[in-house]
C-alpha cells in the first residue's frame, strides 16, 4: 500500500480540478453523504452518471452546477462497469468505512479516463487527509487501465436546522437572518453547506406576507455540535424581532421516513401540538426558548431542507 498526501499527489500529477471533498456519516442509519465540488460542470455530470450506473455503495446522486451530492450506504459493495459487466470504462464508489470518531474512508475504482479522476484528481481535493493506493500500478493513470484508491477524510455529521417566525409584518426577514447566522458562524469544525427557503401554507391566518421558513444545512465535526447549536440559538433569538421564533434541529443525513406533514405543512392549518408530536416521532428536536407557533414552520423547514427546489414552491408545483 502506498499512502500520499494531497500535496504529494499534486507534485506527482500536477494541480487538477477538484475544489472540495467532504463526507458526512450517520452511523445509526448506515448512510453517508459525499459532497464534491469541481471547477467544471462536465466532469461532475459525467462522474455522476457513471457512478450511478456502476451501483456499488451509491443510493442516489444529485448535481447542481459544478457540485455533486451523493447518498451512499456504509460498507463494501460490488460494482458493475458497463452493460456487459466487464471493465470497459467507468467510475464507481465501492465502499464507505468509518474509522473511529475522527476519520472516514471511501474506496473508489476507475477505468481509463475515469481512473485519472479517482486516482489523481479527487485525492488532491481540499478536505482530503491522505490517499492510499493498493499498488504502484494504481498510480499509473490514463490509458485503458484500472485505478483503485482509498481516500481518507475527516468524519463529519450532518445537521439540519429549521428556523421560522423571526420577523413581523413591520420588520425583519427570516431568510436574511438565517443567512447572516450561517455566514458569520465562528465555530471550529463546522462547514456551512447551504440554505433552503421553504414555502409554507400561505393561507395560515397569522403570518408575514409570504409564510416562508428557512433551513440551514451544516457539516459538523465530532465535538462541535453543541457549540454550533448554542451559537445558532443565541444568534437567532438575539436578532429576531418576533416573540414566536421556532428553531428545530435534525441530526442525520435524511429524515428517516416520509411524513404526512410534508404535504400538510404546505396545505393545512397545523397546530403547535401536532408539530411538536410529529417532531418527537421523527427525532427532530426544538432548541428555541419561546415554544410558540414558530415551531410549526421550523418543523416544515427541517422536513423540506434537503428535498430539492420543490421546497420553494406551493404544494404540487414543479419545474
Amino acid at each position: 500500500m502506498i499512502a500520499l498526501t494531497p500535496d504529494e499527489i499534486r507534485q506527482r500529477f500536477g494541480t487538477l480540478f477538484s475544489k472540495k471533498f467532504l463526507v458526512m456519516a450517520d452511523e445509526a442509519t448506515g448512510v453517508a453523504e459525499i459532497i464534491e465540488h469541481c471547477r467544471h460542470r462536465g466532469t461532475i455530470e459525467w462522474d455522476a452518471m457513471n457512478r450511478r450506473r456502476a451501483g456499488g455503495a451509491v443510493r442516489s446522486i444529485s448535481v447542481e452546477g459544478t457540485a455533486m451530492s451523493m447518498i451512499a450506504t456504509i460498507g463494501s459493495h460490488p460494482v458493475q462497469f458497463g452493460a456487459a459487466g466487464t471493465e470497459i470504462g467507468g467510475q464507481a464508489l465501492e465502499g464507505v468505512e468509518i474509522l473511529g470518531a475522527d476519520e472516514i474512508a471511501t474506496t473508489w475504482a476507475g477505468i481509463a479516463g475515469a481512473g485519472v479522476g479517482v486516482a489523481a484528481c479527487l485525492p488532491q481535493a481540499p478536505g482530503v487527509i491522505r490517499a492510499e493506493y493498493p499498488t504502484e500500478e494504481d498510480l499509473r493513470i490514463g490509458g485503458a487501465r484500472i485505478n483503485r484508491v482509498r481516500i481518507i477524510s475527516p468524519r463529519y455529521e450532518k445537521i439540519t436546522i429549521g428556523i421560522d417566525d423571526t420577523d413581523t409584518k413591520e420588520e425583519g426577514a427570516t431568510w436574511v437572518l438565517a443567512l447572516k447566522c450561517a455566514e458569520q458562524c465562528p465555530v471550529e469544525g463546522v462547514e456551512y453547506l447551504n440554505m433552503r427557503l421553504i414555502q409554507l401554507n400561505p393561507a395560515v391566518p397569522k403570518k408575514t406576507t409570504n409564510c416562508v421558513g428557512s433551513a440551514l444545512n451544516f457539516a459538523v465535526r465530532p465535538g462541535s455540535v453543541d457549540a454550533l447549536l448554542d451559537y445558532v440559538r443565541e444568534y437567532i433569538e438575539t436578532n429576531a424581532v418576533s416573540d414566536d421564533t421556532g428553531i428545530a434541529v435534525y441530526r442525520g443525513i435524511t429524515v428517516p421516513e416520509d411524513s404526512p406533514y410534508l404535504a400538510r405543512i404546505k396545505t393545512d392549518l397545523v397546530s403547535l401540538e401536532e408539530a411538536e408530536a410529529e417532531a418527537a416521532r421523527l427525532g427532530i428536536r426544538y432548541i428555541d426558548s419561546a415554544a410558540r407557533i414558530g415551531r410549526i414552520g421550523a418543523l416544515g423547514a427541517v422536513l423540506w431542507g434537503n428535498r430539492g427546489i420543490e421546497a420553494a414552491g406551493l404544494h404540487g408545483e414543479h419545474i
